[in-house]
């Protein structure tokens, strides 16, 4: 029994020891530091710069008697101060820097030391003190600077901030963590006017580069539309050659029976005049220098200055395009590839219908020239047959004259009797005596006496004796026979 009581009694004393040293023990938290004053609460001389009349335990912990020593915390979290202070600049204009300052307390024990002196009791109004101590060195410094350097070198700001407040920091226990300066503003708009002409000259080069973006994506627009009126250009070049070929192997299909006929004609008028080949080579000579040549020369002319003409204007409306395009620039460039794909385009349709008119005339031309030759020579060689007629006839009366004109009153005598006869045809009756010698003798004198059918032989003899047409005897019948009747009676 009294072992138990003796058990119980350590068991008791082991837990009032316990709650003893836990109301006695306090433990510094990683984030604090242990500010321990009152009896033997001394730091040795090697944990700090000076003799202090109190301990600092940091990380660990210590125990702390209740009535003879007092234990506080202070905390070494990193605290953040917003600055708001308003300036002049060095060159007298007002400005209002922001920004913000990341501090807390040193870790050595010097630091904590400093800051356990200051802030101890006060740590809540760390935040004002840091303001106030560094609106002072913005404002001395700013004041030394221009809005353009504070602008353009913050960095440089921040650091002489950092330097100048370093000796107060240190005199406080506080380290600057971080120092930023978050804007700089100022109410007669020097800030925003500063940035203007940059901002202008940003907005002109933003401006041009999509100008020329836009000019690039034009340009490659108008390549592209060159390309395809080019490849539109020449399919109806291709397809209008292909039409006039078809066109002008059409029309030789169309003049291959006629010139085959017209040839044949001519084959058969040549054999049939074969005679006169000498007189029809001479015409054809005649022919060839007075009429086929000046003609084709008129037509080589009339072709020259047609072409002439074609390519003047070509080149007028060549130029009337380049013009254009010079003036319209871009949009003209466009334009002037449709014209001159659909000129070329008319010119090739042009081309093609004046090859098929042209192979359509020499076609006609050759028919109409064969029939021509044709006609020609059967009616040089009805020409030539009466011219020689004619020849002979002269000829013949040049020899025997009164053979000649014996010969035609006996062709024509029954017309002859018939117009003598028809002078008695007013007489009712008449006696004729001597039977048939006094018909005779009555007819003879009727004729003798230049009734009408003398006057009839003289007729026919001079219409036999009349010149021949000049076409039909082509200038080598002789000379109309004159013959006078009376002298040859």
């Amino acid at each position: 029994m009294e072992l138990l009581i003796t058990i119980g009694a350590v068991v008791v004393g082991i837990l009032v020891l316990a709650l003893v040293l836990k109301m006695l023990w306090r433990v510094a938290e990683p984030n604090e530091a242990l500010i321990i004053s009152g009896f033997r609460a001394r730091t040795s001389p090697g944990e700090t710069a000076d003799s202090l009349g109190f301990k600092i335990v940091t990380g660990k912990g210590t125990l702390v008697l209740p009535g003879f020593q007092g234990a506080r915390r202070l905390s070494l979290d990193t605290r953040g101060a917003n600055l708001q202070v308003s300036c002049v600049t060095k060159q007298g204009i007002p400005v209002a820097v922001r920004g913000v300052v990341i501090y807390k307390v040193g870790d050595d024990f010097v630091s904590i030391a400093n800051a356990a002196r200051r802030f101890l009791d006060q740590q809540a109004t760390m935040n004002d003190t840091i303001h106030e101590l560094f609106a002072g060195h913005l404002r001395s410094i700013c004041g030394g600077l221009t809005i353009e350097d504070m602008i353009h070198n913050r960095e440089a700001l921040t650091g002489e901030v950092r330097r100048s407040s370093a000796d107060e920091m240190s005199k406080l226990g506080l380290v600057i963590d971080s120092l930023q300066i978050q804007e700089i503003d100022d109410n007669s708009g020097y800030i925003v006017n500063l940035g203007k002409p940059h901002a202008a000259a940003i907005a002109a080069a933003a401006r041009i580069a999509e100008a020329q973006r836009d000019q690039e994506a034009t340009e490659a627009e108008q390549v592209a539309e060159a390309k395809k009126a080019a490849a539109i250009r020449d399919s109806r070049i291709q397809q209008a050659g292909y039409q006039a070929e078809m066109d002008e192997a059409s029309a030789r299909a169309t003049q291959a029976g006629p010139l085959s006929e017209a040839t044949a004609r001519q084959e058969v008028v040549v054999q049939e005049t074969r005679a006169a080949q000498l007189e029809a080579d001479l015409a054809e000579q005649r022919l060839q220098s007075q009429v086929r040549k000046p003609a084709d020369a008129k037509a080589y002319e009339t072709r020259t200055l047609a072409d002439a003409d074609r390519d003047a204007q070509i080149a007028r409306a060549e130029a009337h395009a380049r013009e254009t395009e010079l003036s319209a620039g871009a949009d003209a460039t466009r334009v002037k590839a449709a014209a001159q794909a659909e000129a070329e385009a008319t010119k090739a349709r042009g081309d093609a219908q004046a090859s098929a008119t042209r192979a359509t005339g020499e076609a006609d031309a050759a028919a109409a020239r064969a029939r021509g030759l044709a006609e020609a020579d059967a009616a040089k060689a009805r020409g030539l047959a009466d011219a020689q007629a004619i020849q002979a006839r002269a000829e013949a009366l040049s020899e025997n004259q009164e053979a000649v004109i014996a010969q035609q009153l006996a062709e024509n005598w029954p017309e002859i009797v018939k117009a003598g006869a028809s002078a008695l045809g007013n007489v009712d009756q008449m006696v004729v005596l001597n039977g048939a010698d006094g018909v005779s003798e009555l007819l003879t004198k009727a004729l003798a006496m230049g009734g009408t059918g003398l006057g009839l032989a003289r007729s026919l003899l001079t219409s036999m004796g009349e010149k021949p047409e000049p076409a039909a005897n082509n200038g080598s019948a002789p000379a109309p026979l004159d013959l006078d009747l009376d002298k040859t009676a």
